[in-house]
């Protein structure tokens, strides 16, 4: 086929749910070209691959694939076309091993049963791809952390032949090395010939990858342009419809008194003696690679993992605090976001009101105990307008919402809930750029007002734009602690490598 000619061409999509999702939509995908389709959480992007994926049926429209008629009827019509999607939210099995996971539906038999010997070998294969080496294919997914699991589901998407590789957000739990290794397998795609449709709110990778970009706006597709022919500010404007002014607006924040103190904390070989400390008003960020005890070490500060040994204190108490769990956590002021936030933020089949009210439902007691509704709706619009969170009424089930609306109904049951020491693990995971800005915004508030944050991001630049200091994590140890001004990600990375290559010199 002429690679001038579209491998997939989409024509006036439309879908409705409680409200139109997607309107009019047209798009063409050129074989050999990575596609970006950027906009604002719940702009239809999700929606729109769902569509050509063969997992949502559009109301009305059409698609054609190497100029023939295409209606996929399930995902594995879809893919027996050349068609595989790797999800934003993650689509494994948890008791299914690694290997099961990658291979469902195609796992190799011999008279009715599983070669599993064969399955592993090509398990480790695939997991190669994306730097998947040290897992055993045998591990069962659910003791995956976020991050790794991420990297089956992209390991998944590459593992079969296709023709167009959707990707929904698919470096939003990875390290900058493992991105690079991704983008390497996203160019050899290229190079055979495939098509990618790459959905993202990181717009810097965009600018790496992508060879034309789509903006959908409220559903509609606003603009299709070259990447080497548009700006980052030109792509946010047509995002958001608005300027969206200082990207980091950051204080000058006077070091305020102890907030939180944690000293030789340890458990396993996940968290290794981790001392450190946050002060009101500051925001310390927490980097490090994957793995290396970021996420460990906020569960156990929480309570959410026993520790084998130390101690955490809170304000200017000299007693440690006595944590056995979250709900003594809570109690003590402090809150954890978690980076999980389906299976450990949300109760996804309850409305926007309920969840973002749970933690503090005390505070609509009436007598007897019975819940004053009226309070409750009022308390759950305002935290919804604060944090911009967009439903169609609070009594929305939070399952319906975008990733980016699920992260923020998280947020707001911790702001309602007015802990002292907020624990933030991924806090914009899923979340588009101007939302990202909403929530710096309101993290540099909360700090003002005196609360204490932690907080764990994977994006360095993120965490050089908005933390006072940064702590660097690397193999379950604090490498290093870097002041406003001293941290690059240069310094940041090398601090980050540190504990492994002290192994790998050791080994050797």
């Amino acid at each position: 086929m002429d690679p001038a000619e579209n491998l997939v061409t989409l024509s006036g999509l439309w879908k409705t749910y409680a409200a139109p999702v997607l309107l009019d939509v047209a798009l063409e995908l050129r074989p050999g070209e990575v596609h970006a389709l950027v906009g604002e959480n719940g702009a239809g992007k999700t929606t729109l691959a769902r569509i050509v994926s063969g997992l949502t049926r559009p109301d009305r429209g059409a698609m054609r694939l190497a100029g023939q008629p295409y209606a996929p009827a399930s995902k594995r019509d879809a893919e027996e076309a050349g068609i595989r999607m790797v999800m934003q939210e993650l689509n494994l099995i948890p008791n299914l091993s690694v290997a099961e996971n990658l291979f469902l539906g195609h796992l190799p038999r011999r008279f009715g049963a599983i070669r599993y010997r064969q399955l592993h070998a090509d398990a480790r294969a695939a997991m190669a791809q994306v730097g998947l080496h040290g897992v055993p294919p045998d591990r069962p997914v659910r003791e995956l952390g976020v991050g790794q699991q991420q990297l089956v589901e992209v390991a998944a998407g590459l593992a079969g032949s296709c023709r167009l590789l959707i990707l929904d957000e698919p470096t939003a739990a990875l390290t900058d090395a493992e991105v690079a290794l991704l983008f390497d397998r996203i160019r050899e795609l290229k190079a055979r010939g495939a098509a990618i449709l790459y959905i993202s709110h990181r717009l810097e990778e965009i600018q790496r990858i992508a060879d034309r970009i789509t903006v959908l706006r409220d559903g509609r597709v606003v603009a299709t342009r070259s990447v080497g022919e548009t700006s980052l500010d030109e792509i946010i404007r047509l995002m958001v419809g608005r300027d969206l002014g200082e990207a980091h607006p950051r204080a000058v924040r006077q070091d305020g008194k102890a907030a939180l103190r944690v000293v030789g904390l340890t458990r396993g070989a996940a968290v290794r003696g981790v001392s450190l400390d946050a002060r009101e008003g500051e925001i310390l960020g927490l980097a490090g690679l994957m793995g290396s005890g970021r996420t460990e070490t906020l569960r156990a500060i929480f309570g959410a993992d026993r520790p084998d040994a130390g101690e955490v204190y809170l304000g200017a108490s000299e007693a440690p605090a006595r944590i056995c769990s979250p709900r003594d956590a809570v109690r003590l002021g402090l809150a954890l976001l978690t980076e999980d936030r389906k299976q450990q933020g949300l109760l996804l089949p309850l409305p926007v009101r309920h969840n973002v009210t749970l933690a503090r439902l005390d505070a609509f007691a009436g007598p007897g105990g019975v819940l004053r509704g009226a309070a409750e709706r009022h308390a759950a619009e305002r935290l919804a307008g604060q944090l911009g969170l967009q439903c169609s009424s609070i009594e929305q089930p939070v399952a319906e919402l975008s990733g980016g609306n699920q992260q923020k109904a998280v947020l707001a049951k911790w702001l309602h809930r007015d802990c002292r020491v907020l624990l933030l693990d991924e806090p914009t995971r899923g979340v588009d750029v101007g939302a990202k800005f909403a929530i710096y915004g309101l993290l540099a508030g909360l700090a003002e007002g005196g609360k204490a944050i932690v907080m764990a991001s994977s994006d360095l630049l993120e965490l050089l734009a908005v933390c006072d200091r940064i702590a660097v994590m690397s193999a379950g140890r604090l490498a290093a602690t870097f002041a406003r001004g001293e941290a690059t990600q240069d310094r940041i990375m090398q601090a980050a490598l540190s504990g492994h290559v002290g192994s790998a010199m050791r080994d050797a």
